[in-house]
């Protein structure tokens, strides 16, 4: 059945919902997390390793996190759908039981193209996100498999759509622009199921989207970069960057944290612990390099411990003043 793309429009939220359910929200601190022995979502996924998911959420409560952005993968879904759903609730456990929300993102268009079941491949040394793969990849996002992508969306979203513990569906990352198709196909089945939460997407789908978001990896104080988040503000709906931290491109967090806290732009760093996904290695690090002198991503050692402590004393800085239902620094409410 074609998509009526104006009809999408229509059914977005009001910039007053919008701002309203924002307004209720905590001011979001985040991080986009997999845990560290995991190399992509489908291992996460398949696995849970509540064990290490538990303790790794303490530390994220612990240095001023209340929020997380993390990743399904469609395949793992298409295997054993009550299996992923089941998964996702005792996520949410562990995440709920630290006072973290969660930002759930079903589908990606990022890195290797054929995502796989199974066991996953090791790190390749020295290689930023080395076995990270699309959801549901190339060959699933052909319109013939929309069913059961469309099965995925429904019923993801009908288990959590008043689950208190997630707090926004991110329904497309980093879309494709050949992929638009879907990315309205995903917003006609999410509006269908009506989540108490909002429907999010970063690239190519500004105009359904719930609330504004982006991505930034670039220096806050660059013309282009400062007009860019002026222009989201001037929508008047809440905005949140969903990806930042690029240390070695001038994205720092002493450098964007104050830009984001006097916008009331919420934000989610790329990720909180190094581990099998090599993020700390800058884009285009050759393989088998050696460890890179400054992190590009990443909060946390393997062992819990800060990268750098001067950053997470500025997160907890910030977590004191950024309480539920206020107007705080590092808020996404407008």
């Amino acid at each position: 059945m074609p998509i009526d793309t104006d009809e999408l429009r229509a059914r977005r939220w009001p910039v007053s919902k919008a701002a309203e359910y924002a307004a209720r929200c905590a001011a979001l601190r985040g991080c986009n997390y997999i845990p560290r022995n995991c190399i992509n979502p489908t291992q996460m996924w398949q696995e849970l390793d509540r064990q290490v998911i538990d303790q790794e959420l303490g530390w994220a409560a612990a240095i001023g996190l209340n929020s997380l952005r993390v990743f399904l993968q469609y395949l793992v879904y298409e295997a054993h759908p009550q299996g992923l759903l089941d998964r996702m609730e005792a996520f949410l456990d562990i995440a709920g039981s630290h006072g973290l929300s969660t930002m759930f993102v079903l589908m990606d268009d990022c890195w290797g193209p054929e995502p796989m079941l199974g066991k996953q491949p090791l790190p390749i040394p020295g290689v930023h996100n080395s076995g990270w793969t699309m959801s549901p990849g190339v060959t699933r996002r052909r319109p013939e498999h929309w069913p059961g992508l469309e099965r995925y969306v429904r019923d993801v979203l009908r288990r959590f759509a008043r689950d208190e513990r997630v707090i926004a569906w991110d329904l497309y990352n980093e879309a494709e622009g050949k992929s638009r198709p879907l990315v309205e196909a995903a917003f006609a089945w999410a509006r269908e199921v009506a989540p108490s939460q909002p429907l999010l997407t970063c690239w190519h789908a500004e105009d359904l989207v719930d609330i504004m978001t982006f991505h930034c990896y670039e220096d806050p104080a660059k013309p282009e970069v400062a007009r860019e988040l002026e222009r989201l503000l001037l929508t008047g709906r809440p905005v949140v960057c969903t990806e930042c931290l690029a240390r070695t491109m001038g994205n720092t967090l002493e450098r964007f944290l104050p830009v984001y806290a006097k916008a009331r732009v919420g934000w989610y760093v790329w990720g909180l612990v190094s581990g099998a996904t090599q993020t700390r290695f800058p884009w285009n690090w050759p393989a088998g390099g050696p460890e890179p002198y400054v992190w590009f991503h990443d909060l946390l050692y393997p062992d819990g411990m800060p990268y750098r402590q001067a950053e997470v004393d500025l997160i907890r800085s910030y977590a004191a003043t950024g309480a539920r239902g206020e107007n705080g620094p590092g808020g996404w409410d407008r």
